[in-house]
């Protein structure tokens, strides 16, 4: 197969007119699909159904030390709990606070505090003059989302192979004590996969910020999020590492079941060291006397333990492996050879992170969308919905049947044939 680059102007010509009528045979068929967000398929919350059944009105519902699950108290979350998310995390349970289903609410909650309160005695973000946030790209919309919502300057660190640049990350984090927080995903990153390497973590570590109340936001959503038993990825211990480094202080990690259980009846909990754990429950006990500590019972009755978590995990994957490589194998044959686009193969998470010629990407997601085909925005991975190479489109293959997506993947490489010819037609 050619690249469309060494095409003639004629051979893009002919082309165009193919490839716009099979366009125009996708429109036709009336389609309705949406892949705009990672969200688990029926198939994944089909999987947890069974933790429905254990508990009932004549279950025992005291905690592991005597706590009644049905009664008020336990702020930072039962003791079980707190032990299962904290070996997910890799943290001893005393660095854990379980909360309710949402580790998005939790990290949006420890800016907002930052911003009302400060962080450990530091002075309150609102009555600084500017707040500077660093921002991997592509990245989390949601991450930016919070970000933008409190007026921060969002600034774009590229995301590397191994992680953010860090010598940007460096330089802005030990210079600018502006810069309070960095957006991270740093296994299976939303939405290249990216992996953080040994190196990447240990010079997070050992970053020496200007400000003392400058916090790294490690989002480790992907923690047991693999699609390969045999080949998966592996993180450092951030938490560890920050300690190591005379830095205990200066990470907040986040994780939850939300793509594990039910994504809207999960549990969600951060680890941090003892000091962030007291400053961050001294603001909490205002606002809550304790989460739902029936279905963090339920969760840690069905699990048991990290092991079974693990096991159920696999279960996630069977399900979910054959779509992406159903979806690879596709772009791989319908676009390898014509240099027009690359993507990225992940080891686990829920995305892959596709870039198209620069200036094509939000021609391509509007031509899926006027054929029926919903997809993330493009932009939707950096700061502000700003893609300064109008390139990345991320692609969320889990939530649609094998079927759905099939014919969403047989559209989208259309598209992305017909806007690509356009653009090398206007050169």
């Amino acid at each position: 197969m050619k690249s469309y680059k060494e095409l003639t102007r004629e051979e893009l010509l002919e082309l165009q007119k193919e490839l716009q009528a099979e366009y125009e045979e996708e429109k036709a068929k009336g389609l309705k699909l949406d892949i705009s967000r990672g969200k688990p398929s029926k198939a994944q919350l089909d999987l947890s159904m069974p933790m429905m059944d254990v508990l009932n009105s004549t279950s025992d519902l005291s905690s592991e030390d005597g706590t009644d699950a049905r009664n008020y108290g336990g702020l930072e979350g039962i003791a079980e709990a707190r032990k299962l998310m904290g070996d997910v995390m890799g943290v001893d349970p005393s660095q854990v606070i379980v909360f309710g289903n949402s580790s998005l609410n939790i990290m949006y909650d420890c800016v907002a505090r930052s911003v009302m309160f400060g962080v450990m005695g530091s002075t309150p973000w609102c009555k600084l003059d500017k707040v500077k946030f660093l921002c991997p790209v592509p990245g989390y919309d949601r991450h930016f989302g919070i970000t933008e919502q409190f007026g921060f300057e969002m600034i774009n660190i590229p995301l590397l192979e191994d992680g953010p640049d860090m010598d940007m990350v460096e330089e802005y984090v030990n210079n600018d004590p502006a810069v309070k927080g960095i957006w991270c995903v740093p296994l299976y990153s939303n939405p290249t996969g990216t992996v953080y390497s040994d190196e990447v973590v240990k010079r997070f570590a050992n970053l020496k910020p200007a400000a003392e109340d400058f916090r790294i936001y490690w989002d480790n959503a992907y923690a047991i999020h693999h699609l390969y038993e045999e080949k998966q990825g592996s993180l450092l211990n951030i938490i560890d590492e920050c300690a190591k480094a005379g830095n205990p202080d200066m990470v907040y990690q986040f994780c939850s079941t939300s793509k594990v259980t039910f994504s809207g009846a999960g549990i969600a909990a951060m680890s941090a060291s003892p000091a962030n754990i007291a400053d961050v429950k001294s603001r909490m006990k205002w606002a809550t006397i304790g989460f739902d500590k029936i279905n963090q019972l339920r969760h840690v009755r069905f699990f048991k333990d990290y092991d079974g978590l693990t096991e159920h995990m696999k279960l996630h994957a069977n399900v979910i492996r054959p779509k992406f490589q159903a979806l690879l194998e596709k772009l791989d044959k319908e676009l390898g050879e014509l240099g027009i686009a690359t993507w990225t193969n992940p080891l686990g998470g829920y995305f892959i992170s596709f870039n198209a010629m620069e200036g094509c990407a939000k021609k391509i997601v509007a031509k899926c969308k006027e054929a029926g085909l919903v997809m993330t925005g493009a932009g939707a991975a950096f700061p502000y919905g700003n893609d300064p190479q109008d390139s990345n489109i991320r692609i969320a293959p889990t939530m649609p049947s094998p079927e759905e997506l099939t014919i969403a993947a047989d559209l989208f490489v259309t598209c992305v044939k017909l806007v690509s010819v356009e653009k090398l037609l206007e050169a």
